[in-house]
């Protein structure tokens, strides 16, 4: 899974985001983390993470380095969604194709009503 959060950030954003993506990074499940800018509009940056699931990620956020770090600086994010899983990508030249995760009902479903014998998993 991967989180892509943008900001239009005021000064100081670069140390805010090293100490957010440390804090992500002392947590279970954490891969790896960027911190970029956007070479046609240097006022608009970005945080990656990636995440062996998005569990992983859920639980980071209620750690508390991640909490004071973290939690903080994603709330100044661009208000859009962020959480996104791999279903295709390329590793040292290599192509892997994963099938989704998402329950079959997951857009009428709320959060925390997963899948279940009777709502098997959605087929892509």
């Amino acid at each position: 899974m991967i989180v892509i959060s943008r900001f239009r950030p005021a000064e100081g954003f670069l140390a805010r985001a090293e100490q957010a993506l440390g804090a992500f990074a002392e947590r279970p499940g954490f891969l790896r983390g960027h911190v970029g800018r956007a070479a046609d509009d240097p006022a608009l940056w970005t945080i990656v993470t990636e995440w062996d699931s998005v569990g992983s990620f859920r639980r980071s956020l209620s750690a508390f380095e991640v909490k004071v770090h973290a939690a903080p600086l994603l709330a100044d994010a661009v208000e859009e969604p962020s959480a996104y899983e791999v279903l295709a990508s390329v590793e040292g030249g290599l192509p892997s194709v994963r099938p989704s995760a998402l329950a079959a009902d997951a857009g009428s479903v709320r959060v925390g009503e997963a899948a279940t014998p009777h709502a098997p998993r959605a087929r892509t």
